[in-house]
């Protein structure tokens, strides 16, 4: 190489060397904006939290997980990757988001978050003292935990850092209304619907001041799923046609109301929180109503369950039938969306988190 053609090179080896560190130092940035994602509350969003527990909610067992990582079963609510999984992949935190309560849990998950959901939980007591899982309140437990054992992982500024920066969710209200207000007659003697939906919408404040307090920043707040037109509230409350339950869709849709204007109100009142409110219900209702646009073929039944079966919340080992491609079904049990669905409807809410968090 002669001399000059050395100089002509090394200046511009030196500007792509330079390029080349501030296209790094930009991802580093990006990556440290959200460097980790948390889940609270339902099946929605849980990843396995009860294994371990005696419930009869929960499905470490075939047919879940058939299309996880290996085809197994982790305790997620679906046939694969639920929202909290999905969510933490797309927006470049890790793969999968492991359960908190996981025994095989490392040291080195806990900086990129964890999974404090447990399915069949919901913002009312009553709703996971029935169901025997894990409490809002003991998920806040746990979450406080957490904090303890990431400080000795990061330090308390790392902690402290990962705990502001980090996006948290939170799926409730699922349960009480679809559970414990429709099929339990306690609630539903108590209170009407608009006082029990404000009482959810002012227990899910409560939380969030809770998880503020404790130095939590960027929370997305779920709505509900549209709960009338679930499989087992179609079979349970839809007639012989297995319409769509008005009654269980009006209290969600009025309980999604209420709580998008208490999350505003929020915003308002928490100084440098910034909360988003998430809407999983007009997504996934559209899939329902109209499944061949995204690609699907059955928006009313369940792949993992069908008949009699669709009468209770899980399939388990014992159901006689389990559907060829679930990729066509909408639901795969009789409560919760199939993966693809997830996947279909993930797009635009990762839109509205990066658009809320940049």
């Amino acid at each position: 190489m002669s001399s000059a053609t050395y100089k002509i090179l090394l200046p511009i080896s030196i500007m792509v060397l330079w390029m080349c560190c501030i296209k790094a130092s930009r991802e580093l940035q990006e990556n440290e904006e959200i460097p980790a994602l948390m889940a609270f509350g339902d099946s929605i969003l849980d990843t396995g939290n009860n294994n371990d527990l005696i419930s009869v909610l929960k499905c470490n067992f075939p047919p879940y997980g058939m299309d996880f990582i290996g085809g197994k079963p982790t305790g997620r609510f679906c046939d694969g990757k639920v929202l909290t999984d999905l969510i933490a992949e797309g927006l470049g935190i890790k793969e999968t988001v492991p359960a908190y309560l996981d025994p095989n849990l490392q040291s080195k998950d806990l900086p990129t978050g964890v999974c404090f959901a447990s399915g069949g939980s919901g913002l009312d007591t009553l709703t996971s003292s029935l169901t025997s899982v894990i409490s809002m309140s003991d998920q806040l437990k746990n979450f406080k935990e957490y904090i303890g054992k990431l400080k000795g992982v990061v330090g308390e500024e790392g902690a402290n850092k990962t705990i502001s920066n980090s996006l948290f969710l939170l799926s409730a209200g699922n349960n009480d209304i679809a559970i414990i207000y429709l099929d339990t007659p306690s609630r539903a003697f108590q209170y009407d619907v608009p006082t029990y939906t404000s009482l959810l919408v002012s227990w899910t404040s409560t939380f969030i001041k809770d998880l503020y307090g404790l130095g939590v920043r960027k929370i997305g707040v779920l709505s509900t799923l549209p709960l009338g037109c679930l499989p087992i509230i179609r079979t349970l409350h839809g007639g012989p046609m297995r319409f769509c339950g008005d009654n269980a869709n009006r209290a969600a849709q009025l309980f999604n109301s209420k709580l998008l204007a208490e999350v505003n109100s929020l915003n308002s009142s928490l100084p440098q929180a910034k909360i988003v409110y998430v809407d999983v219900y007009n997504p996934l209702l559209d899939l329902i109503k109209n499944p061949v646009k995204s690609g699907f073929r059955v928006p009313e039944r369940s792949c993992c369950g069908t008949g009699l079966f669709e009468a209770v919340i899980l399939c388990n080992q014992l159901t006689p039938f389990t559907c060829d491609n679930v990729s066509e079904f909408v639901f795969w049990d009789s409560a919760h969306p199939s993966e693809r669905a997830y996947r279909t409807m993930t797009p635009p809410i990762l839109q509205d988190l990066k658009k809320s968090f940049s």
